[in-house]
């Protein structure tokens, strides 16, 4: 979300339950119909014209994603660093919006090793698809920082017109800037970020968070400010399909499950997630976690899911099996957000976006193991090295 102040909270009734709703823009809020009214609707999903001429004919027959080394879970390949990241020096990258600073801190000892300026409004750490590479998305700086984690030095600045987040093609072929303001997603070259193509998808106000199907062939992308999501048929560098919320929803991270069938998208508004069917795109079900959540992030044995509830202060966990919460870790006076998993799966690390704070969580009893001061609002903690053989982007969505 690109607010660079604390956004305002109203309360808005769901069920009967007092959740609280927040407006990035305007500091306006919905009146929102009960939960179980909006559940028994059916999910609305169309097909629409490209909003873009497709690609050449051929893009389909030349898109080679590396196949899954478990079909039935994505992430298996997230419990082994790869070993071109195996020597890099464990350091979880801090983007600080409102000081135009990265900040370094070093995992074991929670201390603040290094810091360096990057454009104006940093929001995502984004490790590149060949794993070599960290790119600071510089939103309004309308630039990406590389840094070396080799090193965890910044070698160079790329101009990119308004990137607020990066993900990468799963082949392998682009990187895929995610230009909010603009409303469109521009395919670029993964390492000259040389623009490629530009797919505008005007009704999708807040184009920001995303994942890939298991096969990599389509993108599941949220639209913040919508009320809805689009569907990119990868390959093609097309938009194939619209998918409306309910009414005031605001969808964010997305992640899908372990078994590639269900999207999960964060809703701020909604305190919960959404279930969207990955075969047919149907919204199939809602889990309710706090209010304002926000970023998703599987554990190292792809049996759970940490959603961040930003607003609440808390941190829900969902059993991928049974789609229920089974635990919630309470952050007293937090407002966790986002990051990740560190490469053991033993530590959530989550940047406390509104409490100029990064928060290191255990994730075994959600004990809150350390609290540490940063600049004025953190944003998109990049936890580095992660397991995995290739990054699709964002925090680190790794296969």
């Amino acid at each position: 979300m690109r607010s660079l102040l604390a956004a305002p909270l109203l309360v808005m009734t769901v069920v009967g339950i007092a959740l609280f709703a927040e407006s990035a823009h305007n500091g306006s809020s919905a009146r929102t119909p009960p939960l179980v009214a909006l559940l028994s609707q059916p999910a609305s999903s169309r097909l629409v014209a490209p909003s873009s001429p497709a690609s050449p004919l051929g893009a389909v027959a030349r898109y080679h994603v590396p196949p899954l080394v478990n079909p039935h879970n994505v992430y298996a390949a997230d419990r082994v660093l790869s070993p071109v990241v195996r020597h890099f020096r464990p350091l979880i990258y801090v983007p600080d919006s409102g000081s135009n600073m990265v900040q370094e801190i070093d995992p074991r000892t929670y201390q603040i090793v290094r810091e360096f300026p990057v454009g104006a409004v940093p929001q995502h750490v984004v490790p590149s698809y060949d794993l070599r590479t960290l790119w600071v998305t510089n939103d309004i700086g309308n630039s990406l920082t590389a840094i070396n984690p080799a090193n965890g030095r910044p070698e160079r600045t790329v101009p990119v017109a308004d990137p607020y987040n990066l993900y990468f093609t799963p082949d392998g072929r682009y990187a895929m800037v995610m230009a909010e303001t603009l409303r469109r997603i521009d395919f670029r070259n993964p390492r000259s970020m040389r623009l490629h193509h530009s797919l505008h998808a005007p009704a999708c106000a807040g184009l920001n968070h995303a994942d890939f199907t298991a096969d990599g062939r389509y993108m599941l992308v949220s639209c913040e400010y919508a009320a809805s999501m689009i569907v990119v048929d990868v390959p093609r560098e097309r938009v194939v399909r619209v998918l409306r919320l309910p009414f005031g929803a605001s969808p964010q991270d997305v992640k899908l499950s372990p078994d590639g069938r269900t999207f999960y998208v964060a809703d701020l508004n909604f305190g919960g997630v959404w279930e969207i069917a990955a075969r047919d795109w149907r919204r199939t079900g809602f889990v309710a976690t706090g209010a304002g959540a926000h970023g998703l992030y599987p554990s190292r044995n792809a049996k759970r899911l940490y959603v961040s509830n930003r607003s609440a202060g808390s941190v829900s966990v969902i059993s991928f099996a049974t789609h229920r919460v089974v635990a919630t870790w309470s952050i007293p006076g937090g407002s966790p957000d986002m990051g990740g998993v560190s490469a053991n799966g033993k530590v959530l690390w989550l940047s406390g976006r509104f409490a100029a704070a990064v928060y290191a969580i255990d994730t075994t009893s959600g004990r809150l193991l350390r609290t540490i001061p940063v600049g004025f609002q953190p944003h998109g903690v990049c936890v580095y090295p992660q397991p995995g053989r290739y990054s699709l982007g964002h925090t680190g969505i790794l296969r």
